[in-house]
């Protein structure tokens, strides 16, 4: 047998190889190249992907705000509160000194002499008050001194003598309630107003 003819044999045989199964509807089948099934291997999923979109998302969130601030204050008024729940401010009262006020004044450092009775001599003097009191505070270690008053008609009369005695604090405070005083001066270490040795 020539080589010639074992090639055409392998070839027939090759070609009969299908015969020997009974024919079906497979077998005529169009034929497009493409052998067995061809599935789509699933992605591995990029981290990148996740980090530009919340980067994306943040930025339109950013642009939403600003517009929308842009546009209410353009408009002269932002929707927070309706404007019957906002509570008008506080009127401020205004320092105004009562020659009629009775004071105290209390010396609460370790000066010698009288440092109250030096600033009682001021407030006569000038009329900013009535004392009715001067002398030695229960301490002599107060550092801060003010105008302590326990009424609030009395607030604007204390704010006025806290002025003139050089800037001083005032408190509304009920520990001097039972004194005879409208207003009680304390001197402490800081003071730095009239009577000052």
């Amino acid at each position: 047998m020539t080589r010639e003819h074992e090639a055409a044999h392998g070839a027939r045989s090759r070609r009969s190889a299908p015969s020997e199964y009974p024919k079906d509807r497979f077998d005529d089948a169009p034929s497009d190249g493409r052998v067995g099934a061809h599935r789509v291997t699933a992605q591995p999923r990029v981290a990148w992907h996740f980090v530009l979109g919340g980067l994306i998302g943040a930025a339109l969130l950013t642009s939403i705000g600003i517009v929308g601030v842009t546009i209410a204050g353009s408009s002269g008024k932002l929707p927070i509160l309706p404007s019957s729940e906002i509570a008008p401010p506080a009127a401020r009262v205004k320092p105004e000194l009562n020659p009629e006020a009775s004071v105290a004044v209390l010396d609460g450092t370790p000066a010698e002499g009288s440092v109250a009775q030096a600033v009682a001599t001021h407030i006569t003097s000038n009329q900013w008050g009535t004392i009715v009191l001067a002398g030695p505070a229960a301490t002599t270690d107060v550092e801060i001194s003010a105008v302590f008053y326990s009424d609030t008609a009395n607030e604007a009369a204390a704010l006025g003598l806290a002025e003139q005695l050089g800037g001083v604090s005032t408190y509304l405070t009920t520990d001097y309630a039972d004194s005879q005083a409208q207003l009680v001066v304390l001197i402490g270490e800081d003071y730095a107003g009239p009577g000052k040795p």
